[in-house]
């Protein structure tokens, strides 16, 4: 298929709600990955095969990536934000749980719609978009105190907690700068190459540095999870969502953004066997309505 739709069809759905499945369970991959893989080497890992998979599809379809085009600055700059954003996520996760990690750095599209107006004044928030944003923020608030008074993943939930915000608007900024370069005109698979090679060379510099090492010998399961985060969600699952912001309405499939959350909690839960406490469960509800919010038109 090769037309722009102008609705999204039972396809679109379907890819829509698996690319919102992997995202949130992405979070708990990488959390089952920390017992054996440091947090910076396992994200420069990760970034690292997928641009090595990115590079071969690009070969395989003939899209140039050369930086030629004028779109060097802002990818320098898009590939720093995406790796401090990685690293604070793969940091975070040793201090928080995933399903909270994952309700914190989806502030990310609340922040972009508060601070769009600098880029593109006709994109200001009105009336229910207000709203949806004050919620967001203050049921995500209120979550972030159960870090000091009662908290379940450890004495330095707090911590955690607070490196998944930071990602947040980090992921936020690297939104804002794709949107404000030459980015915002280039091919997808250009700006994400910027992005995975870039942060892999920083988050993996950034590793040794700090002392990392690589693990001798690894279990099958953080292989597999690895694997997962690399394949999966970083070149699969990015490439399906190129296509399809290139074949249908992106104001249609942006509000199924507020699906990851939900999976990411649910994967948490399941999966690694999180808690789930009221204020996390109000915190969540409080960043969908936001996003919900934002994302619509007046």
């Amino acid at each position: 298929m090769t037309e722009r739709r102008t609705h999204l069809d039972l396809f679109a759905v379907l890819c829509l709600v698996a690319c919102a499945a992997l995202w949130g369970l992405n979070q708990s991959a990488a959390k089952v990955a920390l017992a054996e893989m440091p947090p910076l080497l396992q994200a420069a890992a990760r970034s690292g095969g997928a641009a090595v998979l990115l590079a071969w599809w690009a070969g395989h379809k003939r899209i140039p990536l050369h930086p030629g085009n004028g779109t060097l600055r802002g990818g320098l700059l898009a590939g720093t934000l995406f790796a401090a954003e990685f690293g604070c996520i793969f940091w975070g996760l040793q201090f928080t749980t995933a399903s909270r990690m994952v309700v914190f750095i989806y502030l990310a599209p609340i922040i972009v719609a508060l601070l769009m107006p600098l880029i593109s004044p006709t994109e200001r928030l009105r009336g229910v978009q207000w709203l949806g944003l004050a919620a967001a923020f203050g049921g995500v608030a209120w979550a972030f105190a159960e870090g000091f008074s009662a908290p379940a993943a450890g004495e330095r939930q707090w911590l955690g907690d607070a490196l998944g915000a930071v990602a947040a608007v980090l992921w936020a900024g690297t939104t804002l700068t794709i949107r404000a370069s030459k980015l915002s005109s280039a091919a997808p698979e250009q700006t994400l190459m910027y992005q995975l090679l870039i942060s892999g060379a920083l988050l993996g510099g950034g590793g040794l540095l700090l002392g990392e090492h690589w693990p001798a010998q690894a279990s099958g399961l953080a292989w597999a999870s690895l694997a997962f985060q690399t394949v999966i969600v970083t070149f699969a699952s990015y490439l399906l969502w190129f296509w399809l912001v290139r074949h249908y309405p992106a104001t249609k499939i942006s509000a199924f953004t507020l699906l990851t959350p939900v999976f990411g909690l649910l994967a948490g839960a399941l999966l690694l066997h999180e808690p789930l406490t009221a204020r996390l469960l109000l915190a969540l509800g409080a960043v969908a309505l936001g996003i919900w919010g934002v994302s619509r038109r007046s």
